[in-house]
């Protein structure tokens, strides 16, 4: 028996070489008059906005500009954004970046139509008020936050991550142009691309997967296995760069259509304590998760190894080589270990309270209560 499932792509996805130029051309074609180009310092020196302003500036849409996101964007960002659509008078919304800008920008489309603080629109909304629209360009190959229905957040207070969820925060266009992305230094390229590939991994693995899934987050994983060491070692091999954008793409169509698990559990509520880049924790947490959670779905741990080019004799085989193939690239793209960002062992007990809480927590393979993400702390720290 087949599940039953439902599938819904609110983007238009402009993939390719040059996409981001037809920046301006996209904002007058979806109805906008006014932008509000949110982004962050990182992608202004790295000269990105560049191309982006004066595209806008050919098609003759005014604009403006709001650089003050910060790394797993927060709370405040969403709100001072917000305001900046009301000063401004912008009726559409351009985001250039990664997961930050982008996430935030979401945010920022149904704050700004709606009123009110972004906690309030927290898990799947419902409003009669329509959110601003997007356009989203992608700095990086990870996140696919340019073509998915969800915005994670970090409530400053609290010290928590939590997620804005509704197609209607889809991006009406993601301008997916690989050479928006060659700039990426190395250790982003790794951190970003571990976390497209836990995307896919978890996305094919997890409970809530269907055959609507299953379809790009193995190409994903495809893509991603033969691509990511080679846009880490050359940033300039645009070929690599194109495989790496796509295998982020499929897997953000994989998990918008699925969910993610455990490993993300874990990695939003290690952002929201420490402000660590989210896309580092997930490529930590994700073998020693992948080990907890193997039992539970050891024949789709073998496709994840065959999908990275493995050969292997039995499915148990294939699953565990599927671990330590995880583990290689870790050590190939120069990973760092958790303690660099300052975890204690006196926060365990709060880091596995706020994983087990999160809403994806279920669709892990194998259901992790907080001593197991206790127990997954302490070997990934040693303490």
């Amino acid at each position: 028996m087949f599940p039953s499932f439902s599938y819904e792509m609110p983007t238009r996805v402009e993939f390719g070489r040059g996409a981001a130029l037809r920046t301006g051309e996209e904002a007058g074609r979806i109805g906008g008059t006014r932008v509000l180009l949110i982004s962050d310092e990182g992608v202004r020196r790295a000269g990105l906005l560049d191309r982006i302003t004066e595209s806008l500036d050919r098609a003759s849409v005014p604009w403006d500009l709001f650089l003050d996101v910060e790394p797993n964007p927060k709370d405040r960002n969403v709100h001072a954004a917000a305001a900046a659509v009301s000063e401004t008078g912008a009726d559409c919304l351009v985001a250039v970046g990664g997961g930050s800008p982008i996430d935030c920008a979401k945010a920022v489309a149904i704050v700004a139509a709606a009123g009110g603080k972004v906690r309030e629109y927290e898990g799947r909304f419902t409003t009669s008020v329509l959110p601003l629209p997007i356009i989203a360009v992608p700095t990086t190959a990870g996140t696919a936050s340019e073509l998915t229905f969800g915005s994670v957040i970090t409530d400053t207070a609290a010290k928590f991550k939590f997620t804005v969820k509704s197609p209607l925060l889809a991006p009406k266009v993601a301008l997916a142009d690989p050479e928006m992305t060659a700039t990426m230094p190395k250790s982003l390229t790794a951190f970003t691309g571990m976390d497209a590939l836990t995307h896919a991994i978890e996305a094919y693995t997890c409970r809530a997967a269907t055959p609507f899934s299953d379809a790009p987050a193995i190409v994903a994983m495809e893509l991603i296995g033969k691509y990511l060491r080679r846009a880490w070692k050359d940033g300039s091999d645009m070929e690599a760069r194109e495989g790496m954008l796509l295998g982020s793409l499929l897997a953000g169509v994989a998990f918008s259509h699925s969910d993610v698990a455990a490993v993300h559990c874990l990695a939003e509520a290690l952002g929201a304590m420490y402000d660590a880049p989210h896309g580092a924790c997930n490529s930590i947490a994700l073998p020693a998760i992948m080990e907890f959670s193997m039992d539970a779905c050891v024949d789709r741990y073998a496709r994840v190894a065959a999908c990275l080019g493995l050969a292997f004799s039995t499915p148990r085989e294939g699953a565990e080589k599927a671990v330590e193939e995880v583990k290689r690239m870790a050590v190939d793209l120069e990973l760092p270990s958790l303690s660099v960002f300052g975890v204690r062992e006196e926060d365990f007990d709060e880091i596995a309270a706020k994983s087990e809480a999160n809403s994806s927590n279920p669709d892990n393979p194998k259901i992790m209560k907080q001593n197991d993400y206790i127990a997954v702390l302490r070997k990934l720290t040693g303490k």
